[in-house]
């Protein structure tokens, strides 16, 4: 991979990293895959980090009908619940695949770049 692609994926991981939404595992497998850089661990810890993102990025179905649920509405609250699914609705009618949080966008830009850093 160019370094300059490198260093645009580097800098969406740490966004990742930073998002409050972010989960432990996908920070840990982040963290994990950025500490292993220029190792012989590199390759490795990067598919356990793609392995990761693609089983937590969000489409934007999964949260409308999360935000829906009794179990996002104690996430988030019974106004806030109206709200993320009508956000939800909006951003998918709109063309969007997936959850538009701070870690889902940053996801979605490392996935976009998966080949390149595999």
């Amino acid at each position: 991979m160019s370094e300059n692609k490198k260093d645009d994926v580097i800098k969406k991981v740490k966004e990742l990293m930073d998002a409050p939404s972010c989960c432990a595992d996908a920070r840990e497998a982040a963290k994990n895959w950025l500490d292993a850089i220029g190792t012989d661990q590199e390759k490795s810890q990067a598919e356990n980090l793609i392995a990761e993102l693609e089983m937590d990025i969000m489409p934007v179905e999964g949260l409308i009908a999360f935000a829906e649920s009794e179990a996002g509405a104690k996430v988030f609250g019974p106004e806030k619940t109206k709200q993320v699914a009508a956000h939800g609705r909006e951003i998918q009618a709109a063309g969007a695949k997936y959850c538009d949080c701070a870690a889902c966008a940053a996801v979605e830009v490392i996935l976009e770049q998966k080949d390149a850093i595999l």
